[in-house]
């Protein structure tokens, strides 16, 4: 039996980390998972007591709407006046989507068709690259990371397309390669896409998790932006609602539109509970991300020092919950999927290989920074002691 969509898809590498680390802890193996990017801090109080209190309301129970309720989208509004300066419609430029993976892919399905074309950056988090793909549109993969001038890279790629690519993907601080940017940089952005008739679709997933004072741009504040770029801010690292599944989509109100068209005939949005726990989160819990941001970054500084220490050089973040770490010299060889899983059945640390993230990510494998930092410590002695030919 043929599946249309699913026919090319490769096997997801990340599922053979995962094997091993379920066979080790089967075997009774102590594994610090640094793979998969699952927040493991609890959400926010406030939205766990709203979220049970709204669901023994019976009025809750029915559906809701597919575009988020209202108050949500007015909070979201303030959200953004509050953070970034920027001014939305709630009625307008606002929408809630059933986490930023949904609100993506769909997105995909109303700006692109087969036929069209796609930037998207190289390597990539995987939604950024198959969201187009599943809408039958071509990618053009662009190079992402040190010693990339990625704004050069976009310019180089739109003038040899064709034909001429109607979206541009973005999302920073970028995921995997930790890559951040400033305004200056989105307003250059902007500007492109303004004269090119380009959409700008901007994942803005870490908007609150910089570090050493870096507070990542939404990339509404440069100047006419809602004339061309969307953007997606979720609530997952953020606020910690990784299971909640709410993100937003805000911009452009002609893409906003589309899009709440399109989902009027797919779902009835999340449940409703949700929605109302979200909101009061937002108005009442509003600097929660300032208490999350300080732990992720002392969790960076404990694995990237940590690293260091052992002969492991890499590149401390300056945003995300991830370090994008080159394979090690002697290991290089070895490839991404092997070298994970040497690390997997050898140190009992696991991580993501980075060619799951497609072209260009093979030489690296990923830390997420979902242990505590004692845990990452007994990570780095685990790794000291299996990486003999770094000593």
């Amino acid at each position: 039996m043929e599946f249309r969509r699913i026919t090319n898809l490769p096997p997801y590498v990340f599922t053979i980390i995962d094997g091993l680390k379920i066979e080790a802890r089967r075997a009774g193996e102590d594994v610090i998972d640094l793979g998969f990017g699952n927040p493991d801090l609890p959400s926010p109080d406030v939205a766990v007591d709203k979220l049970c209190e709204a669901a023994r309301n019976p009025r809750n129970h029915r559906y809701s709407s597919s575009r988020g309720i209202p108050k949500l989208r007015e909070a979201v509004a303030a959200l953004y006046a509050r953070r970034f300066g920027v001014d939305l419609d709630p009625d307008r430029e606002v929408m809630a989507t059933i986490g930023a993976k949904e609100g993506f892919s769909h997105l995909m399905w109303v700006l692109l068709a087969p036929g069209d074309a796609a930037l998207v950056p190289s390597p990539s988090y995987p939604i950024h690259i198959w969201g187009p793909l599943f809408a039958g549109a071509d990618v053009r993969e662009i190079p992402m990371g040190v010693g990339e001038d990625f704004f050069d890279n976009v310019q180089e790629a739109y003038r040899y397309s064709w034909p001429k690519p109607r979206v541009i993907v973005l999302s920073f601080p970028h995921n995997p390669t930790t890559t951040c940017v400033d305004i200056e940089f989105m307003q250059r952005i902007v500007d492109f896409a303004r004269e090119n008739n380009v959409i700008l679709v901007h994942d803005n997933a870490y908007a609150e998790l910089g570090f050493d004072g870096y507070e990542p741009p939404s990339i509404m504040q440069a100047e006419g932006a809602k004339e061309c770029a969307v953007e997606l801010y979720s609530m997952t690292k953020s606020f910690s609602m990784a299971g909640w599944r709410m993100a937003y989509v805000v911009g452009n109100p002609e893409v906003v539109a589309a899009l709440t068209k399109l989902k009027s005939y797919l779902d009835y949005g999340a449940f409703q509970p949700i929605q109302i726990a979200s909101t009061v989160t937002l108005n009442e819990d509003p600097e929660h991300p300032r208490e999350v941001q300080p732990i992720y970054q002392s969790r960076r500084d404990a694995l990237c020092d940590g690293l260091a220490r052992i002969g492991w050089e890499v590149t401390p973040p300056q945003g995300t919950m991830f370090v994008w770490a080159p394979i090690p010299e002697p290991y290089r060889e070895m490839g991404s999927v092997e070298f994970a899983s040497y690390l997997v059945s050898e140190a009992h640390v696991a991580t993501s290989p980075g060619v799951g993230f497609g072209p260009g990510g093979d030489g690296h494998v990923r830390f997420a920074l979902i242990e505590n930092d004692q845990r990452i410590a007994q990570g780095i002695r685990n790794l000291r002691n299996a990486l003999v030919k770094l000593r």
